[in-house]
C-alpha cells in the first residue's frame, strides 16, 4: 500500500478578492462547497478565513461559527483549522475570537515570527505569540504552525522545549515568499534542521512556487499545503485555478511519487488531534 501525505487546503485567505480570480470562496456556503469537494479528492484539513459581507478580511467569532457549521453540516468528520493572523488585523483580542465558536476549531494558525511580504508585512512578537498558544492550549486547540524562515524554525523549538508547544506538532513549511525562505532543497534542509522532534510537516508555496514547494513536501515531507490563498493559478499566471485543480494536481503528483492523501481519520490519530463534540 502506497504511503500516505496529508494535503491541508488553505481556501480563500486573506488578500484574494473577486477582481483577482471569481474562483476564491467568501462566503460560508461557498468555503463549505469547496471543502466537500476538495475532501471527495482526498485533503483532510482545511484552513479558513472569514470574510465581511464586502469581502474584506472579518476577524469575528459568528463569522468564523457560520463557516464552520456550514462545513459541519455537509462534511462533518473534517479537519477544520481557523485563522489567527496579524496580516490585516492586528488587535489580540480580534485575533483570539475565532478560538471562541462552538463547536470549537479543531486547530488554528500559530506564524511563528513577524513577516515581510512584497505589498504589506505582520507583526507577530514573542509575547503575542505565546498568547495565542496558551489560549489555543486552554481550549484544546492545536497549533497549525506557519514557519516562513529560519528564526521562526529556532523559535518553534524553543516554545516546543518550554512546553508550550506540544508534540506531534503540526508545521507548514511556507517557501517562496520575497523576503523569506525560498522553494529551494538548501532553505528547506536549513529550516527543517532547526525544527523540533515529532514534527509532521508539509511543504507550502507563495504563488508560482506552491507546486515546487508541494513536490518538496511530498519528497521529503508529510505532506502539502496548498489551495488559493497562497496561489490563484495553474500555471505561470495563464491559466485561474481552483481550489479542487490544485488539490487534484497535487493528488496526481502524490501518485506518481508512490503515495497516497491521507485519510482524515488518519491524520488526527498522527496528529493527535480529536474532534471537539458540540456542546
Amino acid at each position: 500500500m502506497a504511503d500516505g501525505f496529508i494535503i491541508n487546503v488553505c481556501l480563500t485567505g486573506m488578500v484574494p478578492t473577486r477582481e483577482m480570480s471569481p474562483h476564491v470562496p467568501m462566503t460560508p456556503r461557498e468555503i463549505a462547497r469547496d471543502v466537500k469537494a476538495c475532501v471527495e479528492l482526498g485533503a483532510s484539513i482545511v484552513h479558513v478565513h472569514a470574510r465581511d459581507d464586502n469581502g474584506a478580511p472579518d476577524w469575528r467569532s459568528e463569522r468564523y461559527q457560520a463557516i464552520l457549521e456550514a462545513i459541519r453540516e455537509q462534511t462533518p468528520d473534517v479537519i477544520i483549522s481557523v485563522s489567527t493572523s496579524g496580516r490585516r488585523i492586528g488587535d489580540l483580542d480580534k485575533r483570539l475570537a475565532c478560538l471562541a465558536c462552538n463547536p470549537k476549531p479543531d486547530m488554528a494558525s500559530l506564524t511563528m515570527g513577524s513577516i515581510n511580504f512584497l505589498r504589506d508585512s505582520t507583526l507577530n512578537s514573542l509575547p503575542t505569540i505565546r498568547a495565542l498558544a496558551e489560549v489555543m492550549n486552554d481550549r484544546g486547540i492545536k497549533p497549525e504552525i506557519e514557519v516562513f524562515d529560519l528564526g521562526m524554525a529556532r523559535a518553534t523549538t524553543r516554545l516546543a522545549d518550554e512546553g508550550l508547544l506540544r508534540p506531534p506538532f503540526c508545521v507548514n513549511l511556507l517557501l517562496g515568499n520575497v523576503a523569506s525562505a525560498g522553494a529551494t532543497p538548501l532553505d528547506l534542509g536549513v529550516l527543517q534542521s532547526h525544527l523540533p522532534g515529532s514534527v509532521f510537516w508539509c511543504g507550502a508555496g507563495i504563488g508560482r512556487d506552491q507546486l515546487r514547494a508541494n513536490a518538496l513536501g511530498i519528497l521529503f515531507g508529510n505532506g502539502v499545503r496548498v489551495g488559493l490563498e497562497d496561489n490563484l493559478y495553474l500555471d505561470e499566471c495563464k491559466t485561474l485555478a481552483t481550489n479542487q485543480a490544485l488539490v487534484e494536481r497535487v493528488v496526481r503528483l502524490g501518485r506518481l511519487l508512490g503515495k497516497e492523501p491521507m485519510s482524515i481519520a488518519e491524520t488526527r490519530e498522527r496528529l493527535a488531534c480529536p474532534r471537539h463534540p458540540t456542546t
